[in-house]
């Protein structure tokens, strides 16, 4: 190497070193700027960051590994070691070495600046984890399309000339939407086509635009015409001896056709033959073969079932939907085809319970039970009962005498519900009260006067097992009376059940008792146990639906949505509709019922084991051996019998239930008295409530403190004061207070 070859390397070398320390200088005044900055904005919000720690790899020798490739000339330096010269010796490099170490040098350079950039770059969110960077994305990608699509869709109502797609000669003058992918047709071909495929929604191109075309409309020499199109319906093939030829198709009576796109105003076919004189016309028979059911017998309206699903599974994904609104729905569908008419709600209603009356025979064929749970066949551990309130009918709403389709299927028979309770109230000692359960809320009110406000039904009491299914249920003309849970668990007695659950089972079951003791055909009910249902919290929380009871809350969400299109209909569509959704919900919860059971198997499962881990920690920790363990559940079973068995016949234990009961009612009244009225008379009403019962709690305060020593008597201002502890508590847990 020359030494001018020499001197151009040095200056090479000098300028990347020059250009690495004015890199640092720049960078160490950024870093110094920003730190002037930092200083001077308001400090940011705190947030956790994880330190970045970049590392070099370096091979077995220390030797930098570079993230790009590189040749191997420069991977390892193999030469021998450069000895220091003497002074005054010329100094000759090897040209390979020096070649090689300017280029090590640029790319320690390159990769430092590189690694420099990562690391001050934040790590970008990306679309895939981040649910709001894909919104804003796909927002923003809409936002720039949707000038184009504006385009395009105002270009598609523009008519161009286009050939025929069929026969690919003669100019098109019709587009059918549903011969896609070849919409376009000239006038024969339109007639020929279509003659067959009545239902398509056509549009005429005569005008300069889309014009929607009714069947009945087809073009001719460029003008609108009138003509004949036939119901699609299955025609036989033959109707007398004479050959197939001889028969000729005809258009006989017009009637209304109603499908998904609305009204169709189409004429039945009829068949003649000309050498006999045959005739034949489609009867109900040949339209329930082609899909079709009757608005009558004589059909002047008739419905494509799918019309009928299509309500159904409307019905069910939105229960607040009522018929009339479907139907608009459908009007507006036929206006937009290009046809006109309405459709009759009543006929529409009346054909479409016919048409599930039948469909519920079949099933009847089949021996299948809509309202029989196979996970709880043939003993069924639990039964929940509760009323629905929100299931009301007013009395003005449509009177009418016939009687409903699913009469005694799901609802029971008002005449027969009405035989129990009288039988009841007249066998039994009936007291008109109110039953107020744990002060919280009024329910089961044991009156024996049908209401007299604008309502005639009040509500549903329902039945439901712990699967959710609906089992059975009666309308309600009395408010909750106790009398309607009676008759449905009398109702459900053959199918083996363990539990009873109500709400307020701990007022039901003394009335249950005493009933059972005036009358003895009721005494079998006694061998089910009751079980209190705690309050529903909703589904959507923790721990919701995990006690027994909550099933039947959850089925009267979903009725209670119907309760909304239910008000002001005849007592007979009131009753068939719920049926009919009632049969639906069961339909849905036997096909999930295999899952269902298998993740609450599952989710058992993991809950035991844990509970289990839990135990033996818990057993580790307060050193409890098994036999301890043992000896105290034996003592709180023991203590559990000994206080159910205790009764509450003598004296005071009834005063001491009285006084807790009108205590905990007064102050609930009190509490409530500015937020559960708005006017003077209402507040009126409630504050002679109180005077009322406060008189009755002086009376029965005043028995008491007769019975008992004086150190448990009782101060009427000390106990309606505030909350404090009432002596028999104190007493049974084994401390004295006066």
């Amino acid at each position: 190497m020359t030494d001018l070859k020499l001197q151009e390397q040095l200056m090479v070398l000098d300028n990347l070193v020059e250009h690495q320390e004015l890199k640092d200088e720049l960078q160490s005044l950024d870093e110094f700027l920003g730190e002037l900055q930092a200083a001077a904005a308001p400090p940011p919000p705190v947030k956790a960051v994880k330190p970045r720690v970049l590392w070099r790899k370096r091979d077995i020798d220390g030797n930098i590994v570079h993230a790009r490739p590189r040749s191997n000339d420069h991977i390892r330096n193999t030469d021998p070691p450069i000895s220091a010269p003497e002074t005054g010796c010329e100094v000759a490099f090897a040209t390979e070495t020096f070649e090689g170490f300017l280029q090590d040098l640029q790319h320690s350079l390159i990769d430092s600046s590189d690694d420099e950039a990562s690391s001050t770059s934040k790590d970008p969110l990306l679309a895939s984890s981040d649910w709001s960077m894909r919104q804003r994305l796909s927002s923003e990608k809409w936002r720039a399309e949707r000038p184009r699509l504006v385009n395009i869709s105002a270009a598609q109502e523009n008519v161009a000339r286009h050939i025929c797609q069929q026969c690919g000669g003669n100019p098109a003058v019709v587009r059918c939407s549903d011969c896609r992918p070849r919409p376009f047709f000239c006038a024969e071909c339109d007639i020929s086509m279509h003659t067959r495929h009545v239902l398509h929604n056509r549009d005429a191109m005569t005008a300069g635009f889309y014009q929607p075309l009714p069947p009945t409309m087809v073009v001719v020499d460029k003008a609108l015409c009138h003509c004949e199109r036939l119901v699609p319906v299955e025609i036989p093939d033959r109707i007398c001896g004479c050959s197939p030829e001889l028969l000729r198709v005809s258009s006989g009576k017009t009637v209304s056709v109603i499908t998904m796109n609305g009204r169709y105003d189409l004429s039945m076919p009829e068949l003649n033959c000309e050498a006999c004189q045959a005739t034949w016309a489609a009867g109900v028979v040949d339209l329930n073969q082609s899909d079709y059911w009757p608005a009558t017998l004589h059909f002047a309206t008739i419905y494509a079932t799918d019309v009928f699903y299509s309500f159904e599974e409307m019905k069910m994904a939105a229960p607040g939907l009522s018929c009339q609104a479907f139907l608009r729905m459908l009007d507006q569908r036929t206006v937009r085809f290009g046809r006109t008419g309405k459709i009759s709600a009543d006929s529409f209603q009346r054909s479409f319970f016919e048409w599930e009356a039948v469909r519920y025979e079949i099933d009847n064929i089949c021996k299948e039970e809509p309202f029989m749970c196979p996970a709880c066949t043939p003993n069924m551990l639990a039964v929940s009962v509760d009323g629905n309130r929100k299931h009301y009918r007013f009395k003005n709403a449509a009177r009418s005498e016939e009687q409903a389709i699913f009469e005694g299927v799901f609802i029971a028979n008002d005449e027969e519900v009405t035989r129990f309770v009288d039988y009841i109230h007249n066998t039994s000692k009936h007291v008109s009260g109110r039953g107020v359960c744990g002060g919280e809320w009024s329910a089961a009110r044991e009156t024996s006067q049908r209401s007299a406000s604008k309502v005639d039904e009040e509500g549903l009491e329902l039945a439901v097992c712990r699967h959710g299914v609906l089992l059975c249920a009666l309308n309600m003309y009395r408010g909750e009376i106790f009398a309607y849970p009676l008759y449905l668990q009398r109702k459900l007695t053959s199918r083996q059940i363990t539990f009873f659950c109500m709400d307020v089972t701990c007022k039901y079951w003394p009335y249950l008792q005493r009933i059972a003791n005036s009358c003895p055909e009721l005494q079998h009910l006694l061998k089910m146990k009751p079980f209190l249902s705690v309050k529903w919290s909703g589904a959507y929380q923790d721990g919701a639906g995990l006690t027994l009871g909550e099933e039947v809350e959850q089925c009267n969400a979903f009725l209670s949505r119907i309760a909304v299109t239910t008000k002001h209909v005849s007592k007979a569509g009131r009753t068939d509709m719920l049926t009919l959704m009632a049969m639906r919900w069961n339909q849905q919860k036997f096909n999930n019922l295999a899952i269902s059971l298998s993740q609450r198997y599952q989710k058992a499962t993991k809950a035991l084991q844990s509970q289990l881990q839990n135990l033996e920690t818990m057993k580790g920790e307060l050193a409890v051996t098994e036999r301890q363990l043992e000896d105290w559940v034996s003592d709180v079973k023991e203590w559990g019998d000994a206080t159910t068995t205790t009764t509450t016949k003598n004296d005071v234990d009834a005063l001491a239930s009285r006084i807790e009961v009108l205590v905990a009612s007064i102050k609930r009244r009190s509490q409530r008295l500015y937020k559960d009225t708005d006017g003077n008379k209402g507040r009126a009403r409630m504050r002679r409530k109180i005077r009322e019962e406060k008189g009755i709690l002086t009376s029965v305060v005043e028995k008491y403190n007769k019975i008992v020593p004086n150190t448990e008597t009782l101060c009427l201002e000390t106990i309606l004061s505030g909350d404090t502890a009432w002596p028999w508590q104190l007493t049974r847990s084994g401390t004295y207070l006066q």
